[in-house]
């Protein structure tokens, strides 16, 4: 998972480009990245961390330019702790371009070997965004051995990348001396919008994974940019762009409106937070009908994305709303965090549960989603602990049954809690006393209410539909084996990393 942006001004972008991506950490913790464009030349810094932590006084005075695309990462692909795949990524040939993406390609190992053997590109890491930009350099290399560069050679070009690259994909490249160049897939998985600022030397661009970096920094929403589109805006400032797609269809990703994305951003026209309310409303009618009436105390939201859902499930009930569990904010995401340990253990850092909330009570439990279902065993033990009579876990999306391909680090099928379990052996697991989950059917809708245009969700994860058509269970099996491996290799270094710490302490005391 990613968040990327991408901005064309009259005056240094850095500063601009910093501030967006701090707008976007909620996309990615893992890297960050800043690419500038000064004439012909470029300036990159990328590094592991945080963004505050990756781009020093240093790093911003050298990166200079009115034009630049940054990123923030949680990677899907790769290698988690190599800075070397952090993106922006550089290639010199055709004229210099840098790029940055969100999203997953799904046939990224086939156009690896056609990278190598048909068209003598190298490529340096295990990243699928190098791969992009090498396809991405390859047509364009293609489109003007014998023409000048213009906005439709790059569409041209676009056009061509999106009939190699099967997956999901929200891009932002700078061309060096053009200006930059994004698009999205025929799908629209991943969310990609633009906006603008009029100012005296003309209008100033900026295109974001979501439309609170635009909001943030001053900037009018313009629009979506549409699934299989391209935009190119020139260092001037003008502005190009076409439907690369003929057939493309809007499906975007139902998770972000579910967990990923800001509650104030809107996403394809779907206010996220407004999504999550309605998703209470559906949820609290299927709570009433597999309830006792009158059997709920409180309704209590795990903080911070379920906070809406919660209370309008309170409010359809008619139930007391309380905020029972406190947040550690400096604490990340727990999914999406190496090793089951590690996820055990930060869940007690990251919540803290209020006893006198819970005490002789039937708590009502609202989570955005489950998916291991560690964090869901801790929250109804921290409930039981603090003195809860009863504990119902409700779960305002579906069971996630299956992989996520499409840029969401989800596990594999042998570590999602609901592959090939009842809702009743589910429940077992957390060990509440009962469990109610959304249904598919109400999730979709509750998006549609807010947008009735979108017809389609991608919704993989709750329903196993692969809307790009070339996932199978051997595509399946592959990722699971390369995970695992990928996995297991990590567990051992930081094996071996505790035991080098444990070993220094021991000398330290014996020192003393």
């Amino acid at each position: 998972m990613c968040g990327v942006v991408g901005t064309v001004s009259h005056s240094p972008v850095n500063q601009l480009i910093y501030d967006a991506l701090l707008l976007l950490q909620h996309r990615g913790q893992d890297a960050a990245g800043m690419a500038t464009m000064n004439g012909n030349s470029f300036t990159m810094h990328k590094a592991n961390g945080l963004v505050r932590d990756v781009f020093r006084t240093r790093n911003m005075r050298s990166l200079l330019g009115n034009a630049g695309i940054g990123q923030v990462r949680y990677p899907t692909a790769g290698s988690a702790n190599s800075e070397e795949e952090a993106q922006p990524f550089y290639v010199s040939a055709p004229y210099g371009i840098i790029l940055a993406h969100n999203g997953n390609l799904t046939n990224a190992a086939s156009l690896r070997v056609e990278m190598a053997y048909r068209d003598r590109r190298h490529i340096n890491t295990s990243s699928d965004t190098e791969v992009l930009l090498n396809v991405l350099a390859d047509e364009l290399q293609k489109k003007t051995n014998s023409a000048a560069l213009d906005e439709g050679a790059m569409f041209n070009a676009v056009t061509e990348v999106t009939k190699r690259v099967k997956g999901s994909y929200a891009v932002v490249s700078l061309i060096a001396g053009y200006g930059l160049l994004a698009f999205r897939d025929p799908f629209g998985i991943r969310p990609l919008c633009i906006g603008r600022i009029d100012t005296p030397k003309g209008p100033e661009w900026m295109i974001a994974s979501e439309s609170v970096a635009l909001d943030g920094l001053g900037f009018t929403f313009v629009r979506n940019v549409n699934p299989g589109e391209a935009i190119y805006i020139d260092l001037d400032g003008n502005f190009y762009s076409r439907q690369c797609v003929a057939d493309a269809v809007l499906t975007p990703c139902i998770f972000e409106y579910v967990y990923m994305a800001r509650p104030d951003s809107t996403i394809d026209g779907v206010t996220v937070y407004n999504v999550r309310m309605r998703m209470g409303d559906y949820l609290a009618k299927k709570i009433r009908k597999e309830t006792i009436p009158g059997e709920i105390d409180v309704v209590m939201p795990i903080p911070d994305s379920s906070r809406p859902a919660a209370m309008q499930v309170a409010k359809r009930l008619g139930v007391d709303y309380r905020e029972g569990f406190f947040k550690n904010r400096y604490i990340g995401r727990t999914f999406i965090m190496p090793g089951q340990a590690v996820r055990k253990k930060s869940v007690r850092q990251k919540l803290n549960a209020m006893r006198i909330e819970f005490k002789d009570k039937t708590v009502l439990i609202v989570d955005d989603s489950i998916v291991r279902g560690t964090t869901s065993f801790e929250i109804v033990q921290m409930a039981r602990e603090s003195g809860a009579k009863k504990v119902i876990f409700a779960s305002a999306a579906p069971p996630v049954r299956f992989p996520n391909v499409y840029g969401i680090d989800m596990p594999t099928r042998s570590e999602l809690v609901a592959y090939g379990r009842t809702d009743e052996e589910i429940n077992k697991m957390i060990g509440a006393d009962q469990l109610i989950y959304q249904s598919v059917e109400d999730m979709k809708q509750a998006a549609k209410d807010i947008n009735p245009d979108i017809q389609h969700f991608e919704a993989s994860c709750f329903d196993g539909h692969y809307i790009t058509g070339d996932i199978n269970e051997s595509y399946l099996d592959a990722l699971e084996a390369a995970r695992n491996t990928s996995e297991a290799k990590a567990d051992r270094q930081r094996d071996s990393s505790d035991f080098a710490h444990s070993q220094l302490h021991l000398h330290l005391a014996t020192e003393d």
